[in-house]
């Protein structure tokens, strides 16, 4: 038999002590005009002091309001989300929302599930970082559209997502700027270790990186180019192979911090010593970065604007507005892993 003391308090309870009616109780609550403060007062310390707590879930069928938002991210272990989901969290918590998280693992299956069961919790929102694919099109956000449920993408849209407002960084001018670095500094055999093809961000960051060499009036050398994902393990892969294949670089550019970590770790394994043997370039300026052997030179990605900039998005679509997709400027944080080639001076 379950202990009575633990039992819900209804609001009939708390009539019953204040002496007045359930409905007086239920308007006390809901703050209606048509009750004195001093009882609106009362019955709200009486309800606290006996441990009410609303039911959510049933003010939001009657409202038709859920007061949920629905986060999807590839994994909270990915660093880069961090900041963003503080930022995302926050402004919820003041507007009197709740956000539920789900984790993709990078799988089109798994994200699919997640987003059905946030529609089916009648979320009033949807933010997505999206797993990329190269296929133009995907029923689940044929389905979101249907529905005309509000969603933010976090990053840049493939085609199968380009109908949904979304927060990005520039990635190409970024990219361009690190690369820019590393050609003022002297080096003219710059590596670049690319993500994954289908990720539009490891697409514009290649492309930041031909840009600049051409500038440069440097013709890209494809086998300077190694393809390496985006975790430590495949930074390592990715520098390993590049030592076997030995293409006399100077430097790297990677996708990523957690990529040019990875590469960072082999290299001084293999005895070679950074920035005076090798330089690094990473992108994302994770905290990681900063406190790693050699400090990282790196990308700083606004992670607090893009979740703000992705928040004042959802406000509009909210009220029915038009929504324009954002795209936030990056700048370069120069550390101790990047400095001239041997035997040469910075232009």
């Amino acid at each position: 038999m379950s202990d009575p003391g633990t039992r819900m308090v209804r609001l009939k309870d708390i009539a019953a002590r204040a002496g007045v009616s359930t409905m007086t109780v239920s308007k006390c609550l809901r703050d209606a005009p048509d009750i004195a403060a001093a009882t609106k007062a009362r019955v709200g310390l009486l309800a606290k002091q006996m441990g009410y707590l609303p039911d959510i879930a049933a003010q939001g069928l009657r409202n038709r309001t859920s007061k949920l938002f629905g986060l999807v991210i590839s994994a909270a272990t990915n660093p880069i989300f961090a900041r963003i989901v503080m930022a995302l969290e926050e402004r919820a918590y003041q507007m009197g929302y709740n956000v539920m998280f789900a984790h993709t693992l990078n799988q089109p299956e798994r994200e699919e599930v997640c987003l059905r069961h946030f529609l089916s919790r009648r979320v009033e929102g949807l933010f997505v970082s999206p797993v990329y694919r190269l296929s133009p099109s995907a029923p689940i956000y044929q389905e979101l559209l249907r529905q005309k449920t509000p969603t933010v993408i976090l990053g840049h849209r493939g085609p199968f997502c380009s109908q949904f407002a979304n927060v990005e960084t520039d990635d190409l001018q970024a990219s361009f700027i690190a690369t820019k670095h590393l050609l003022d500094l002297g080096h003219r055999r710059i590596a670049c270790f690319t993500g994954q093809p289908a990720s539009p961000d490891a697409q514009e960051r290649y492309e930041g990186y031909r840009r600049a060499l051409r500038e440069a009036q440097i013709e890209p050398d494809d086998t300077l180019v190694f393809n390496a994902g985006s975790t430590i393990e495949e930074g390592e892969k990715a520098a390993l192979q590049m030592l076997n294949e030995s293409p006399q670089a100077t430097a790297i550019l990677a996708v990523n911090d957690l990529v040019a970590i990875g590469a960072a770790s082999v290299l001084l394994q293999q005895g070679l010593k950074i920035p005076q043997d090798m330089s690094i370039v990473g992108f994302g300026n994770i905290l990681l970065s900063e406190h790693f052997r050699v400090p990282l030179t790196t990308i700083h990605q606004p992670k607090l604007r893009l979740g703000t900039a992705a928040m004042d998005s959802m406000i509009k679509l909210l009220r029915g507005e038009r929504v324009e997709s954002k795209r936030l400027s990056a700048e370069i944080i120069i550390r101790a892993s990047t400095a001239p080639p041997p035997g040469k001076k910075p232009a």
